[in-house]
C-alpha cells in the first residue's frame, strides 16, 4: 500500500494550524470579554450617579407568607 506522504503532511500541517488558530482566537476572545466586564459590578457608583435598587432592610423574610415570597420573586426577578 502507498501512502500519500506529502497529502499526509499537508493535512498534519493543516490540522496543526487550525488548531492553532482555534486556541489564538478562544484566548483574544476570552481577554477581551475580560477587559469588557465590570471589575466590580455591584459596587457604589462615583459623581452623580445614584444606586437605582437598594434592599430594605425592615422587610421580614422569614415571616412573609407564600404568596408574599412569591409577590416578591416576580417583582424582583430573582
Amino acid at each position: 500500500m502507498i501512502v500519500p506522504l506529502r497529502a499526509l503532511l499537508r493535512r498534519i500541517k493543516f490540522m496543526a494550524l487550525f488548531l492553532m488558530m482555534t486556541y489564538a482566537v478562544a484566548y483574544i476572545m476570552g481577554a477581551v470579554s475580560d477587559w469588557i466586564y465590570p471589575v466590580d459590578k455591584y459596587r457604589e457608583p462615583h459623581g452623580k450617579a445614584v444606586k437605582v435598587f437598594r434592599w430594605e432592610d425592615g422587610l421580614d423574610r422569614e415571616h412573609m407568607t407564600f404568596t408574599e415570597r412569591l409577590r416578591l420573586y416576580y417583582w424582583l426577578g430573582e
